[in-house]
């Protein structure tokens, strides 16, 4: 471990100072060290959000797609029912099961942000894209 980070068990060290390393860590390439001081930054009910938005975005900028998905809906969780916050954190939730082919899940998603913000960056277009390429079940009926 480097002497920036020493005893990451240090109960001294606040859940505030725990997400400020975090995200230094992150800056510099350390996934796992920065995932390690977001988690523990997010026992902090004010920081939880923006802990785990944190932690996905490590896993997704690792490659680890799967395991960004549950840290993002954990930070959906924490949010107030609108916010601006929520939209950003879906939206990267959208790309990240837009990556791996999970069409459904992905529509959902970009159709919460069109709700809420219609001109959120390119969901109107992703959506159209998804949508047109998704298979289907039935015939359609014009």
């Amino acid at each position: 471990m480097s002497d920036s980070i020493k005893d990451t068990s240090d109960p001294e060290v606040s859940p505030a100072e725990r997400y400020e390393r975090g995200v230094a860590l992150k800056k510099a390439g350390l996934h796992k060290a920065a995932i390690d001081q977001f988690e523990m930054a997010a026992v902090d009910t004010s920081l939880a959000v923006k802990a785990n938005a944190q932690i996905g975005l490590c896993y997704k900028l690792s490659g680890c797609y799967e395991e960004a998905i549950p840290a993002f809906q954990k930070a959906l969780k924490s949010t107030p029912a609108s916010s601006k916050e929520t939209v950003q954190i879906l939206y990267v939730l959208g790309r990240t099961l837009e990556s791996l082919g999970r069409i459904a899940e992905t529509l959902e998603a970009y159709r919460w942000i069109r709700r809420e913000d219609p001109a959120y960056r390119d969901v109107a277009e992703r959506i159209e894209q998804l949508s047109s390429r998704r298979p289907t079940v039935a015939t359609k009926k014009n």
